[in-house]
């Protein structure tokens, strides 16, 4: 398994499989079936029969094992194999899986799409925000015009006559004034998040485009038109699959961005709130605000309520 797999280098420092893609999850899974029943055939046959007997252990079936077996709700246990890699791993069944950012921004066919992907880890943004953002809503350097916000952030504004129909969902006032945006929802953006903006302008936005919207087909005979949430949700769902994370939901990401700022400012929902752009605290607090059951303030809780017990 450690020959086959990903991570694996050689003794001379290349990967085992020359000149080709490392085994994915799948291949590596399909790899461990494979060799768990060669150590049970041998242990069949008199050849280490020890080992073969640790290949006997057995799991509960989960929620996934039920949908795919006829009349899983009869399941009571599954045979287990310990040379199966681990898979993907997620905080809360709402959240991308640990790493998602990092394997989506690898995986990611263009400047656009690890812009995509930034902005929502990073601002917290719904897709329909994203898509909807106009070139004059960013705000990117200090002290700009607007004199809403001292350091760079954008203005999320509903329109309704946005060509690809992407709308914010909140309806926050705003107006243009002297060319500059003023109004909407402010928000804060990452020095990551500017660096991939000027990345994706610099190298990829047409230059003939018209309608000023931020994010725009790049092929094709619609190259230049305002990019569709439809068609950003496609673009992540497609690279979740091919790093092997599973379907990516767009919205996941605003999960885990709430998620993040309740850690880091101690559980405050009202930081949350203006962080993310909420309507209330109490939003924050009953649909984001999921607790880690690692967190060390969540151990140290249970354990004071277990050594209570007689």
């Amino acid at each position: 398994m450690g020959a086959v797999g990903a991570e694996f280098r050689g003794p001379y420092g290349g990967a085992w499989r020359v000149g080709k893609r490392p085994y994915g999850q799948s291949s590596l899974e399909t790899a461990a079936a494979c060799l768990k029943a060669f150590y049970r055939h041998q242990g069949g046959r008199g050849v280490n029969p020890q080992l073969a007997e640790e290949f006997k252990g057995v799991r509960l079936p989960t929620k996934a094992d039920r949908r795919r077996a006829f009349l899983g709700h009869t399941l009571r246990e599954l045979p287990t194999n310990p040379l199966r890699p681990a898979g993907t791993v997620r905080r809360h069944p709402k959240m991308p899986p640990d790493g998602a950012r990092r394997e989506l921004v690898k995986a990611g066919g263009s400047a656009r799409d690890r812009m995509v992907v930034t902005w929502l880890a990073d601002g917290g943004f719904r897709i329909g925000e994203l898509c909807g953002l106009h070139l004059a809503d960013l705000h990117l350097r200090e002290g700009a015009a607007c004199g809403e916000c001292r350091t760079a952030h954008v203005h999320i504004c509903h329109r309704e006559t946005n060509p690809n129909r992407s709308r914010a969902k909140t309806k926050h006032p705003w107006r243009v004034e002297a060319e500059t945006v003023r109004g909407g929802a402010i928000r804060r953006v990452s020095p990551a998040m500017i660096h991939t903006y000027f990345e994706y302008v610099t190298v990829e936005y047409p230059r003939d485009t018209t309608h000023g919207m931020l994010l725009v087909q790049l092929h094709g005979p619609r190259r230049g038109e305002p990019w569709a949430p439809a068609a950003a949700r496609g673009m992540l769902r497609r690279a979740g699959l091919r790093s092997e994370l599973g379907r990516i939901n767009p919205h996941a990401f605003r999960h885990a961005f709430a998620s993040a700022v309740l850690d880091a400012s101690g559980g405050n929902t009202v930081v949350a709130r203006d962080a993310g752009g909420w309507a209330s605290a109490a939003t924050v607090d009953e649909i984001y605000g999921h607790v880690d059951v690692h967190d060390p303030v969540f151990s140290a809780a249970l354990s004071a309520v277990w050594e209570q017990r007689p």
